[in-house]
């Protein structure tokens, strides 16, 4: 097996170099914040590409943590799973503002229809850090469940993200 090579932000940059043992990398010379943050983004996206069965929840929840963790807005996406709970899209359907994004169920149901989702996972940020939930996160939530049981697509669960972690309706009981 060899080593493979990922590109970083600059030509003037290290190398990442992923190593022999899966999930293993090395870095050639020095790396900045900035592509640090891109290269685990990168590894994150790799780890939530299309057709990867989501089996275990922990990853998941610090891979969505990772792609939402430097937003100045809040974002509301979704993860789309098929009937084996394998991945269809990761997609970021709505932006807000600094503490709130509007989430439309006529919009989810339609998203997750257009790519015949048989069951659905909700993520958003919370640019504060904190990942807490709100009133309002979880009256949307019961608000898209109804709607998308409507049309028999199972919502598996809602993760906020922040930089102080993650939180889970599903690890919570509220799903």
């Amino acid at each position: 097996m060899t080593s493979a090579i990922l590109p970083l932000p600059s030509a003037s940059s290290p190398q990442l170099i992923a190593g022999e043992e899966p999930g293993t990398y090395r870095l050639t010379g020095d790396v900045t914040d900035a592509q640090l943050l891109h290269l685990a983004k990168m590894i994150a996206r790799r780890k939530l590409r299309k057709g990867a069965k989501l089996t275990e929840p922990e990853k998941v929840h610090r891979c969505l943590q990772t792609l939402m963790l430097d937003y100045p807005y809040e974002v509301f996406g979704t993860l789309l799973l098929d009937t084996q709970h394998r991945l269809i899209a990761f997609d970021e359907l709505f932006r807000g503002t600094i503490d709130a994004a509007s989430v439309y169920p006529r919009e989810v149901v339609k998203h997750a229809l257009a790519h015949n989702a048989a069951a659905i996972i909700l993520v958003h940020n919370h640019p504060s850090g904190d990942p807490e939930p709100s009133d309002a996160d979880r009256r949307i939530t019961q608000r898209l469940q109804d709607a998308l049981g409507l049309v028999e697509i199972r919502v598996l669960d809602h993760i906020v993200v922040g930089h102080e972690g993650y939180t889970s309706f599903a690890e919570r009981g509220w799903l």
